[in-house]
C-alpha cells in the first residue's frame, strides 16, 4: 500500500529533449552531414526528427509535425543563418510544439524560454540583478542575473519567445540589438555580451493578435516568418489528434481503451465544418462560431472524453463522453454560439447517416 504522504517523482510533462532523448541520440549517431556551429545534428537530421522517418539502422523516428515538409525545411534553414525565426498562425497550429522540438534537436535544450505577456518586462529579455550581491559589492558581472536570451547568447543555443505580440511594443524593442548586432549591452558595467556561434531565436505569434502589440517594421525585418496553417486535410488532422491523444493517455495513465477512428473522425469533421463554414462535401453552408476550433481543442475534447469514459463509464469512449466536452469547445459566446451549435445539430448532424447516437447525446446535453 502506498503512503498518502508519498510524492511521485514522475514528471507530468517532460521537455522534448527528455521525452525523445532516444530518437535524438539515434539521429546524432547516424548523422554524417555537415552541422552548423554548435548544432547537435545537421539541418537535414533536424527535419527528419520533426517529420519522422527510418534511419539506416532501421530505427524509426516518430513524426512530431504532420504537415508540409517544406515549411520545416525553411524553418530549419532560417535558424542556420543570422535571421531569427517567427512561427505565425492561428491558435492550435503547433507553433509552440514546433518551436520546442526545433530547440531540442538543434541545441539539446528547449528550456531557454521567455513567455510573452502584457506584463513581460525588459529584465525578462535582457537581465536583472541579484540585489543582495549588488548591495554588498556593487555592480559586477557576478551580480547580473541573465535572462534566457542572455544565457542562450553566452552558450550559443536557441532561445524561445512565446506569444511575441503579447509583449508590450516598447519592450519588444529590446530584441532589435540582440538580433541585429548579436550583442546585449550591459551599460551599468560598461560591457556587453556577444553571442556565441549557434545562437538564434525562435518566436511564436498568433495572427489573430494583430493590432494587440504589432511588431515594428524594424523588428519584423529581423525575422523570417513561417506561417503554420491548420491541417490541410481531414486525414492529416485525424492523424494529429490520434497521435496526441495516445500520448496524453500514456502520460496521464488513463485506464481506457484508445479511441476508435470513427470517434476521432466525428470530432475532426465537426471542427472542420464549423471552422470553415461549409460541410465536408461542400453541399451545405453552416454558420461559424466565434471561437477558432483549433486542432489543439479537438485533442482536448477527445482527451477529456477519454477521461470521462475511463473514470465514469465503461472504459470505452462513447458519443455521450465526446459531446460533454464539445459544447464548451464550440460555445464560447453563450448567446451567439449556442444558436450556431443548435442549428448545426439540427441541419447537419441529425441528417447524417450513422450519427444518430451522437445527435441524441448532443441534444440531451445542449
Amino acid at each position: 500500500m502506498t503512503s498518502s504522504n508519498t510524492v511521485s517523482t514522475a514528471k507530468l510533462r517532460e521537455a522534448a529533449e527528455d521525452a525523445y532523448a532516444e530518437e535524438i541520440a539515434a539521429l546524432i549517431a547516424s548523422d554524417d552531414r555537415p552541422r552548423p556551429p554548435n548544432w547537435r545534428m545537421s539541418p537535414r537530421a533536424v527535419v527528419t526528427y520533426l517529420m519522422g522517418g527510418t534511419l539506416p539502422s532501421g530505427f524509426a523516428v516518430t513524426p512530431k509535425y504532420i504537415g508540409d515538409r517544406r515549411l520545416m525545411e525553411v524553418a530549419v534553414a532560417t535558424l542556420a543563418t543570422d535571421r531569427a525565426l517567427l512561427l505565425l498562425g492561428v491558435p492550435g497550429t503547433a507553433k509552440s510544439w514546433v518551436s520546442e522540438h526545433l530547440a531540442a534537436a538543434i541545441c539539446g535544450t528547449s528550456r531557454l524560454i521567455v513567455q510573452g505577456t502584457a506584463g513581460t518586462s525588459e529584465e525578462a529579455i535582457r537581465y536583472g540583478w541579484n540585489y543582495a550581491l549588488l548591495l554588498a559589492k556593487g555592480p559586477s558581472r557576478a551580480a547580473v542575473v541573465g535572462s534566457p536570451i542572455l544565457r542562450a547568447m553566452e552558450a550559443g543555443r536557441i532561445a524561445r519567445v512565446e506569444e511575441l505580440t503579447r509583449i508590450p511594443s516598447e519592450t519588444q524593442d529590446s530584441f532589435i540589438t540582440v538580433l541585429s548586432e548579436k550583442t546585449l549591452p550591459i551599460p551599468e558595467l560598461d560591457a556587453e555580451v556577444s553571442a556565441a556561434k549557434g545562437f538564434n531565436l525562435i518566436a511564436t505569434a498568433n495572427n489573430r493578435d494583430r493590432g494587440v502589440n504589432e511588431l515594428s517594421s524594424a523588428l519584423k525585418r529581423r525575422f523570417n516568418t513561417v506561417v503554420l496553417p491548420p491541417p490541410a486535410t481531414v486525414e492529416a488532422e485525424i492523424a494529429i489528434v490520434e497521435s496526441r491523444v495516445a500520448a496524453l493517455g500514456r502520460a496521464f495513465e488513463i485506464p481506457a481503451e484508445p479511441p476508435g477512428a470513427d470517434e476521432i473522425r466525428r470530432v475532426v469533421t465537426i471542427f472542420r465544418e464549423l471552422r470553415e463554414g461549409v460541410t465536408l462535401d461542400g453541399k451545405s453552408k453552416v454558420k461559424q462560431p466565434s471561437g477558432t476550433l483549433s486542432t489543439a481543442e479537438a485533442i482536448s475534447v477527445v482527451g477529456g472524453g477519454l477521461a470521462l469514459a475511463a473514470h465514469f463509464g465503461d472504459g470505452r469512449l462513447s458519443a455521450r463522453d465526446l459531446v460533454s466536452g464539445l459544447g464548451g469547445a464550440v460555445v464560447k459566446d453563450p448567446v451567439q454560439d449556442a444558436i450556431v451549435w443548435r442549428e448545426y445539430l439540427e441541419t447537419v448532424v441529425k441528417e447524417r447517416d450513422g450519427w444518430k447516437d451522437f445527435y441524441k447525446a448532443a441534444r440531451a446535453s445542449a
